[in-house]
């Protein structure tokens, strides 16, 4: 997704859908708000959009210093959402994130004081760092959207998302995520270099930056309350044709069988993928989908829910090249 195609200026989008102007208002604020603040990753900063308005959870990837962090906390200030951060370490308990029961001074009760995970926004830093126990306890996190302690259920905010990085060069000291968790991830979102042109605009940005930093200078404005919630309601309502439907079940059930994979996607990402689909139409100002919608969404939303076989890797094959060959192999619908 460029620039263009995720945060388009509606100017430049005729006959734009009158059931969408929740969505086009937000779109375009964050292009004013969000280039302010970071230089370039268009296609990072519309995934984690999606992966929001979806109301999924993402898995952000790449080297240290290319603003994985300062990308999310931009985008929960802009959306008026709240923020906190939890840094992974091997010693990281699960009471660390969920919180802890506490005796109260002076009476004979216990206190619930709750940790990170009740927020609207949680970013967790290397996430692969993280011991098995805890990450199982962020797992009914994603996944229920509750927290369970000393027999209580304990509902999180209604916009909970978890984002989590991982370096994909440091494997020293780390836990894999398991294929369980993996798949709770809506997106898996590739974070790169910046250009030269982009990485020059940084530059030039925090030269004169003041001490609070880059975000604080930035003054991006909350969207209205409501304009979140509306927007997340008109993507619901994008329309999917009866063929669009065969059309991702084929792609996913295609990977089950493909030669170089020893394990496909599951039925979870094919709804994982109409859901992303809908928001990619929407960023394109249509209330309808079309085939390419479905096609951008699919490296993003399957690439962490496929495991290459060994001699396929040997030959060079990674998962989004299996994947470019899926989506070549599949009918498009003409429809």
């Amino acid at each position: 997704m460029s620039e263009e195609e995720v945060l388009e200026p509606e100017t430049q989008r005729p006959e734009a859908p009158a059931a969408l102007a929740a969505t086009r208002q937000l779109v375009a604020q964050a292009r004013t708000g969000l280039g302010r603040v970071i230089a370039g990753q268009e296609n990072a900063i519309g995934e984690v959009l999606a992966v929001v308005l979806a109301q999924g959870h993402g898995l952000l990837e790449g080297v240290p210093g290319v603003a994985k962090t300062l990308m999310v906390k931009a985008v929960g200030r802009l959306l008026g959402l709240e923020f906190q951060r939890v840094q992974a370490t091997p010693d990281l308990m699960p009471a660390d994130i969920l919180g802890t029961s506490i005796l109260t001074p002076g009476a004979d009760a216990f206190t619930f004081h709750k940790g990170p995970v009740f927020t609207d926004l949680l970013l967790v830093d290397e996430i692969n760092r993280m011991p098995p126990r805890t990450q199982a306890a962020l797992l009914e996190c994603m996944e229920e959207r509750q927290v369970t302690s000393d027999g209580v259920r304990r509902t999180l905010p209604a916009w909970f998302t978890v984002f989590a990085t991982q370096n994909p060069i440091e494997f020293e000291g780390t836990y894999p995520l398991p294929e369980a968790q993996l798949d709770r991830f809506l997106l898996k979102i590739k974070v790169n270099y910046p250009t030269p042109a982009e990485e020059r605009a940084m530059l030039e940005r925090h030269h004169g930056a003041s001490a609070a930093g880059i975000l604080e200078d930035a003054a991006i404005e909350p969207v209205a309350a409501d304009l979140l919630t509306a927007a997340r309601d008109e993507i619901r309502a994008v329309r999917v044709a009866s063929d669009l439907y065969d059309y991702i079940l084929e792609l996913v059930r295609r990977t089950r069988e493909w030669p170089m994979l020893g394990l496909g996607a599951s039925p979870r990402a094919a709804i994982c993928l109409l859901r992303v689909a809908q928001v990619l139409a929407a960023f394109e100002d249509r209330d309808y989908l079309v085939p390419d919608d479905v096609k951008r969404a699919v490296l993003p939303t399957l690439r962490h829910r496929i495991l290459i076989k060994p001699e396929a890797e040997l030959e060079g094959y990674d998962a989004d090249r299996v994947l470019s060959d899926v989506l070549a192999a599949a009918a498009v619908p003409r429809g």
